[in-house]
């Protein structure tokens, strides 16, 4: 069906697309849901820190699009060009324009190569390598072997918002732990570079991680911004943001340089009425709604909600849309309740992760009954095991019940 009429049409077939289609194969199976995706092979992207790190294989993350798709769902192999949201309607690459009842968007981000000078020219060579991307996270691990006493390992973290604000300093900690146990930490250097004020966004996380970072003597720069690469004389250059220097410029040396690379929306989408003033999806953060066409909704990464994007926001977001949609399609109003719920296991070490939750205004809300900012090796086994389990197996099929957060929590000193 690739020209025509839809009921629901789903762009994007990443975690929020397959999630959502399955829940509503699952509760509404009357309902005709289509999927536009143009990939044919889904990843599972919160293992690529441990892909880098030596501890998970790449194809263990990787699975063909084509067994993820919800069986009575139509999947069109392409992207849109174009939303026309006041006609209903959506545009293809390939020329199709689909019309339907209900859109909902979730296309993921676009990683801004090109917005670091020299960068494209030499990721995959001259020690510079990301966890980002599926066709250069296996270099990382690459460059971590390699390492030898003395070098010095520059971690970089970009401007918000970008997929997991944890993944840029967790492969800091995971090669730091590395040259810990060859005994080549103590002569050598680990740097992690941030453009934000503090290691972490949330203060609670941010006073447990600090103390990780010391314990490791990693520097921690604050307010700087990876601008410039330079692989042939493996230099990177950063500029302040902060206002007491701001505008300065610092070229440091590396040995390893791993780039977390800034992050934008689709064009597509920037470029529609769906957007907001920083081309994201305007959406009502609770109800997923967008608020000013009703029958468009967007959950994960290119939603405007003020959540951080991880893959358990979206596990929180996808059964809102879908009741939201089946409720609609009956003809009634069913209230949206995601209170910006995420995730992110932050691996300190090999054998120790701080499971991190929260929600909007960066509330602690842990599931587990354990104080939260402990490293701990039962987190560690979530993040390697439990989640990609819950991942392929029960999220993606569009099972909803999960343990509740406990958002009566009382933060203790971290």
């Amino acid at each position: 069906m690739a020209n025509g009429h839809h009921q629901v049409l789903l762009i994007g077939g990443g975690a929020a697309g397959i999630t959502v289609a399955a829940i509503l194969r699952r509760r509404a199976p009357h309902i005709e849901v289509t999927i536009v995706e143009p990939a044919d092979e889904h990843y599972y992207q919160p293992a690529f820190t441990l892909v880098g790190a030596g501890v998970y294989a790449l194809a263990k993350t990787r699975r063909p699009q084509q067994s993820l798709i919800p069986p009575g769902v139509n999947w069109i192999r392409d992207a849109a060009s174009s939303f026309e949201p006041e006609r209903n309607s959506v545009t293809l690459q390939g020329g199709q324009t689909l019309q339907y009842d209900y859109l909902v968007v979730c296309t993921g981000v676009k990683l801004d190569w090109d917005k670091i000078e020299g960068l494209a020219d030499t990721l995959g060579s001259n020690g510079v390598c990301s966890n980002y991307s599926p066709h250069s996270v296996g270099y990382t691990w690459e460059c971590v072997q390699r390492l030898k006493s003395g070098d010095r390992v520059v971690c970089t973290q970009p401007p918000m918002p970008f997929k997991c604000p944890g993944a840029p300093q967790k492969i800091a900690y995971l090669i730091a732990d590395q040259l810990r146990k060859r005994g080549m930490l103590a002569s050598s250097n680990v740097d992690f570079y941030t453009h934000a004020p503090a290691i972490f966004g949330v203060p609670y996380f941010a006073r447990a991680l600090d103390k990780v970072a010391a314990g490791y003597g990693i520097g921690v720069h604050l307010q700087q911004q990876l601008v410039a690469v330079d692989g042939k004389s493996r230099t990177a250059t950063f500029e302040f943001v902060g206002e007491a220097r701001k505008g300065e410029r610092e070229t440091v040396p590396y040995d390893l340089l791993h780039v977390s690379p800034p992050q934008s929306p689709p064009d597509a989408v920037k470029a529609s009425s769906l957007a907001n003033a920083g081309g994201w999806v305007e959406v009502n953060q609770n109800t997923l709604q967008h608020v000013r066409h009703a029958n468009v909704y967007a959950l994960g990464d290119v939603a405007s909600t003020p959540n951080s994007k991880t893959a358990a926001a979206v596990r929180k977001q996808a059964p809102v849309v879908a009741a939201a949609i089946i409720g609609a399609v009956a003809g009634q109003a069913v209230p949206g309740h995601y209170d910006g719920y995420a995730s992110c296991p932050l691996t300190t070490a090999m054998g120790k992760t701080i499971l991190a939750e929260f929600i909007y205004g960066g509330k602690v809300t842990p599931t587990l009954p354990l104080t939260p900012s402990k490293e701990r090796w039962i987190n560690w086994w979530i993040k390697c095991t439990g989640l990609p389990t819950m991942y392929w197996h029960y999220m993606l099929k569009g099972r909803v019940w999960f343990p509740r957060h406990n958002t009566a929590y009382q933060e203790e000193s971290a």
